[in-house]
């Protein structure tokens, strides 16, 4: 029964196909748990990720689960709430109920990693604050993107820049801030404006009316996540500020919905879902095919996308960090 039910060549057609229809009738699945004690295999991979509101995860989620698929594996997936308690928590949770790890945590650092999770468990992270060769990673040039986006509005004429940052301690939103404030400080003249935010709309609206009520506005906003983008534009236009003869904006990922508001959304493009299954890729040659030493971190380009929010239309071109003329 065993053999048949595993798909093993050595059991005759007419046999395997009177076992089918038996386990039919009697409703009868194998139990993963006693199979995985056989096997050394839950066919499950475990998703660590800080949140999983939104369209950024929604699109990296979908990335990961194409390749999870593809490959025949079921996704167990977690979230940290942005708490490094919960972070901690949730890697022990996940351990013996998956063959590897996907983690994307701004909590998960080198101490949370190594304390909850055990040393021979395939592990990759995505943009996560360790340091290079802890693990194999996968990272977005978040810095090359920022100083891309910083060029195009210092192009495009605008000198008063402000800039809406995201969460404490979160690797992406530091980058594309420290993107933004080498720009301003190797621009003449220019003065670094930085409103708080937390990758919300909410936080990107709230950001939009303290703008609305200074005294001395700015004639651009640059947004660490699209999100927060599109809270301030409603904000603005609730305001009667116009975008973008008043105020250029900006953003930062390309999620779907960017295109589709009034004026549609420039931002820097990030390929989410591509993210995603590369990711999930690697993980999978760790699990199959052993560690095989190499713990680089491999980092995504990113492509500055144009549209009227900033006054210019032009086509997408790429954002690296290499590129700084």
């Amino acid at each position: 029964v065993s053999r048949a039910l595993n798909g093993h060549e050595s059991v005759t057609d007419a046999t395997r196909q009177r076992i089918l229809a038996a386990a039919g009738q009697l409703r009868y699945v194998p139990h993963a748990a006693a199979r995985s004690l056989i096997t050394r295999r839950t066919d499950t991979i475990g998703v660590l990720l800080p949140d999983l509101h939104g369209e950024f995860f929604s699109e990296l989620i979908r990335g990961i689960d194409a390749a999870s698929r593809a490959s025949g594996r079921h996704l167990l997936i977690s979230s940290s709430h942005g708490s490094e308690a919960e972070a901690a928590q949730a890697l022990r949770m996940l351990q013996g109920r998956v063959d590897g790890l996907l983690v994307m945590s701004p909590h998960a650092d080198a101490g949370v990693l190594a304390a909850n999770l055990p040393a021979g468990l395939p592990t990759v992270l995505l943009n996560t604050r360790v340091a290079p060769g802890s693990y194999p990673a996968f990272s977005v040039d978040n810095y090359g993107g920022a100083a891309a986006m910083m060029r195009h509005l210092f192009a495009g004429g605008r000198r008063r820049i402000a800039f809406i940052g995201g969460p404490d301690n979160n690797f992406d939103a530091d980058e594309r801030l420290r993107g933004y404030r080498d720009a301003i400080a190797a621009r003449s003249g220019a003065n670094e404006i930085v409103l708080r935010g937390d990758f919300t709309e909410s936080s990107g609206y709230r950001a939009g009316l303290d703008i609305c009520a200074g005294s001395e506005r700015p004639d651009a906003i640059f947004a660490a996540n699209d999100m927060m983008a599109l809270g301030c534009l409603f904000a603005l236009t609730e305001k009667g500020v116009a975008v973008p003869d008043d105020i250029a904006l900006a953003g930062f990922d390309d999620v779907p919905i960017a295109r589709f508001v009034t004026p549609p959304l420039t931002t820097v493009r990030v390929r989410i879902a591509d993210l995603g299954r590369r990711a999930f890729e690697r993980l999978a040659e760790l699990i199959d095919d052993g560690d095989d030493g190499a713990k680089t971190t491999e980092r995504l380009d990113c492509e500055l996308v144009v549209r009227l929010s900033s006054g210019r239309h032009d086509e997408a071109s790429p954002a690296s960090a290499a590129d700084t003329s």
